[in-house]
């Protein structure tokens, strides 16, 4: 039995013709093409999302260790509204952000003393912490913040689906040995 070719299928003038090969090539093309144009502006969103998250999370620990031994629910309230100001143009109410002041005890134990949050729950007042290696020094005190986002990706939210963007700041007084709120 003979093997049948596809070209001599073919009327004699399409096996020679080469005009449509340009447009084929450029159909096989711009599927990946596009995956990658639309692929590098979602990770180039979440790199900037995930800027927003550290640059907000670091300015909100600095505000509120320049406090001067305390700081009133009107000035918590203004450093929180800069912090948002921080994530603009990203919806705020999406960013949950997170402030504690944290004491260290004689043995090591962290304790929360006050906290405060924003589109978050604080967290309860003498819970116990855990600091990284190096923070539980004995009788001090650290303020704690933390911002997070959940990134959803637009086009290729189907594939990744949901990206925790967080981060975490200790920083300690710069003024005195502790910054108190109104309840502590």
């Amino acid at each position: 039995m003979r093997a049948i070719r596809f070209p001599r299928l073919l009327p004699g003038r399409f096996r020679t013709d080469t005009r449509g090969a340009a447009a084929l090539e450029f159909a096989l093309i711009l599927p990946g093409m596009l995956a990658l144009y639309i692929g590098g502006i979602e990770v180039s969103s979440a790199v900037m999302v995930d800027h927003k998250v550290t640059h907000a999370t670091s300015v909100l620990a600095d505000l509120v260790t320049q406090a001067d031994g305390s700081i009133s629910n009107v000035e918590m309230a203004n450093i929180l509204d800069a912090v948002t100001t921080v994530i603009s143009p990203y919806p705020e109410n999406e960013f949950a952000i997170v402030v504690s002041g944290v004491r260290v005890d004689d043995e090591g134990v962290a304790r929360v003393v006050w906290s405060d949050a924003r589109n978050a729950t604080a967290l309860p007042v003498a819970s116990a912490v855990s600091l990284p290696t190096g923070l539980d020094q004995p009788d001090t005190f650290l303020v704690v913040a933390e911002v997070s986002y959940d990134f959803h990706a637009g086009v290729g939210a189907f594939i990744i689906g949901t990206i925790e963007l967080s981060d975490q700041f200790y920083l300690r007084p710069r003024y005195n040995t502790q910054i108190c709120r109104p309840t502590c």
